[in-house]
């Protein structure tokens, strides 16, 4: 299995315009681009506003146990089943988790995390 890594940096509104800046230049020149994929946020308190504790539990429980649907991993964590569902739809509008829509019989939203690490990526 090839590991994966999804990165993580802080950076401000300023340098996200422009590498989205340089980005477009690039691509207005018929230059080729080099695909950018990890998550920015404008400060690291933004980021563990996302990060909690228990959000990181989340991400590792999916990775360990794959559960097949969000009130399977809330009886794993031992957690209510509706603030596991609000963690586990935050964490996918981050662009942490990819939730898949199964039906089978009963329609289910399977949590999945498609990395093995989290990158940091703080500037000094």
């Amino acid at each position: 299995m090839r590991v994966r890594n999804i990165k993580i940096s802080i950076k401000s509104d300023e340098e996200l315009f422009n590498e989205v800046k340089n980005v477009w230049d690039k691509l207005e020149k018929g230059k080729k681009v080099k695909k950018h994929e990890g998550i920015s946020f404008e400060s690291f308190e933004a980021m563990r506003k996302v990060l909690t504790e228990g959000r990181l539990r989340i991400l590792k429980t999916i990775r360990k146990s794959h559960p097949q649907s969000i009130y399977e991993l809330a009886k794993i964590l031992h957690r209510d089943t509706k603030n596991t569902f609000d963690d586990v739809q935050f964490l996918a509008q981050a662009g942490l988790i990819e939730l898949k829509k199964t039906k089978d019989g009963r329609e289910k939203t399977t949590p999945m995390v498609n990395y093995d690490k989290i990158l940091l990526e703080i500037p000094v």
